[in-house]
């Protein structure tokens, strides 16, 4: 992994909506407020950054929507880690 790719998914504005969503969707009051304070916590789960990164290299167009690049369980089980450790 490398950090700018971990920064760059940090940045893709669909990416935080799919994590506001599921956020949401597991009940965490303050959905939105929530994902500002944990994204980077989530963005650097296991995988993700390189995922995201490839997906670049790739061109794979809008990639933070793209359930190929990241997919809703693995997004899930990353913030139900992090939801549970806070």
């Amino acid at each position: 992994m490398a950090y700018f790719d971990l920064a760059l998914l940090t940045q893709d504005t669909d990416f935080d909506q799919r994590i506001t969503a599921c956020a949401a969707s597991e009940g965490i009051d303050g959905a939105a407020r929530w994902t500002a304070e944990h994204k980077w916590e989530v963005c650097a789960a296991p995988g993700f950054a390189d995922a995201y990164a490839t997906a670049l290299l790739n061109e794979v167009p809008q990639p933070g929507r793209d359930q190929s690049v990241i997919s809703d369980g693995q997004l899930l089980s990353a913030v139900q880690g992090i939801a549970g450790a806070s």
